[in-house]
């Protein structure tokens, strides 16, 4: 019998029945909501008089919407529409039995940072969310994806779904990584070299020494990401840091339990004779810091770069598409990536907002002073976080550097609350889209690690942090 991957073992467990030419249906361990993808599958249960069949596995939070003003505790919120989402979600969990960490409370966040920081997110686990970034906690070696709207009504009723299954692909970084270099460099770094379709219809597993060596916020960095590549999910095996990390987690085994649940765990591992419709080798000495210059994240470059000259491209189409780039981003070709100024810093969104995240970014910005021309703003991922931050003395270094310091929450990521760019404002962001308008209409967006958009910030344009002073 042929060996299987970590993939291809999650699958197999959680089937709860299957037949020729048609969807599994499999069982949900995690089902996250937030505000904005559940309402109308709330709907749809009231409308068939149905009941949500596991509350207890379901783990709401108020994120997308709510308002990240240091003071919003003791403010109304402005935007009806936001309100009337946040009211609705809140009326919802009351009526069916769901835990909810409302814009206030104190376990509050965006939904990828809080379910793995209470060890809610478990190895071997299915977790599912109307959000596309559920990649995320593939980095515990669970299958994690994103579903539609009527797809959460059908978890909400029956606590499965209905999947066919993916290709399997196996991307593999090689060696060390080199100092400076994060893992959102080696993600866009990924991206830069496969295409924002070359995952498409595949779920990958991220494996290799330098996978190895990072930590599981950097894991899930880069399994947050991979929808940016096509993949339907990104996994990475789990191994002793992941284990570490869970450990004493709130919602984590306990005790005998939990050295149970490690033997189990530890066995969910790509075995060596698996086979992978797909493998990609990535030499991590080849990588740098890294800049997106266009609308996606497949448009980006070293930090050494220049942003391309689309008469050099091999075909008519990459000619056009990097033309409308750089129209819609006010760039030139041939234009050094270090001169591009900026007017906007975002350091946050469920990418990068985490403790490890926001530590590398005060490094960066220790002593010194945000440029004259730029505004910037550090979000934490989750109320925990903040007060963590707070507390190591970070929100202080950035405060003292001129960094707006803000509640948790979703913020400039997805132009939904009033974090937004202006029409033709330039942002170095630590968030993981960067299409027209993504985080405002007319706004132009570039994807950079945590520490290369605290180095923008006191330079006023994009600098190569390996020669940081």
């Amino acid at each position: 019998m042929t060996g299987r991957t970590l993939y291809e073992k999650i699958w197999d467990s959680h089937v709860v029945h299957s037949e020729p030419e048609q969807p599994s249906v499999l069982y949900v361990d995690l089902h996250m909501i937030h505000e904005v993808t559940s309402p109308q599958a709330f709907d749809g249960l009231k409308n068939a008089k149905r009941k949500v069949r596991r509350p207890d596995l379901t783990l709401a939070t108020a994120d997308h919407n709510t308002p990240t003003d240091i003071n919003r505790s003791k403010l109304p919120i402005l935007d009806l529409i936001a309100k009337q989402q946040l009211d609705v979600l809140s009326s919802n969990c009351k009526e069916f039995g769901i835990d909810l960490y409302e814009m206030n409370d104190p376990k509050q966040g965006i939904v990828h940072i809080i379910a793995p920081e209470q060890g809610k997110t478990l190895p071997g686990s299915i977790i599912v969310c109307g959000d596309s970034h559920t990649s995320t906690h593939g980095a515990f070696g669970a299958y994690a994806l994103g579903i539609g709207t009527s797809e959460v009504e059908h978890v909400f009723a029956t606590q499965t779904i209905r999947q066919f299954k993916s290709k399997t692909m196996n991307i593999r970084v090689h060696g060390k990584i080199p100092e400076h270099v994060t893992a959102k460099d080696i993600i866009l770094g990924i991206i830069g070299q496969i295409g924002i379709d070359g995952a498409q219809g595949y779920v990958i597993e991220y494996s290799g020494p330098a996978i190895e060596s990072l930590s599981m916020e950097g894991r899930m960095t880069i399994c947050n990401m991979s929808i940016e590549a096509g993949a339907r999910a990104g996994m990475v095996a789990p191994d002793e840091k992941t284990f570490e990390y869970l450990k004493g987690r709130e919602f984590s085994p306990k005790g005998a339990e939990f050295e149970a649940s490690v033997k189990q765990w530890s066995a969910l591992k790509t075995d060596k004779d698996a086979v992978f419709d797909k493998t990609i080798d990535i030499k991590a000495d080849s990588l740098e810091p890294m800049v997106t210059w266009g609308t996606n994240p497949g448009m980006v470059t070293k930090i050494s770069g220049t942003v391309p000259n689309p008469d050099e491209l091999a075909t008519p189409h990459e000619q056009s598409a990097t033309q409308s780039a750089l129209e819609y981003m006010g760039l030139h070709p041939n234009e050094s990536i270090q001169s591009i100024a900026v007017d906007r810093v975002f350091i946050g969104s469920c990418t990068n907002s985490r403790i490890e995240d926001l530590r590398e970014a005060a490094k960066i910005v220790k002593g010194k002073n945000v440029s004259q021309t730029v505004h910037a703003m550090v979000v934490p991922g989750s109320t925990q976080v903040k007060l963590q931050a707070e507390k190591e003395g970070l929100a202080e270094i950035f405060t003292k550097a001129g960094f707006d310091w803000r509640q948790s929450g979703c913020s400039m990521c997805l132009g939904m609350n009033p974090d937004i760019l202006k029409s033709k404002e330039r942002c170095a962001s630590t968030s993981n889209r960067n299409f027209e308008g993504r985080q405002g209409k007319g706004g132009r967006t570039h994807l950079v690690s945590p520490a290369m958009a605290a180095a923008a910030a006191i330079k006023g344009h994009f600098v190569d942090i390996r020669n940081w002073d």
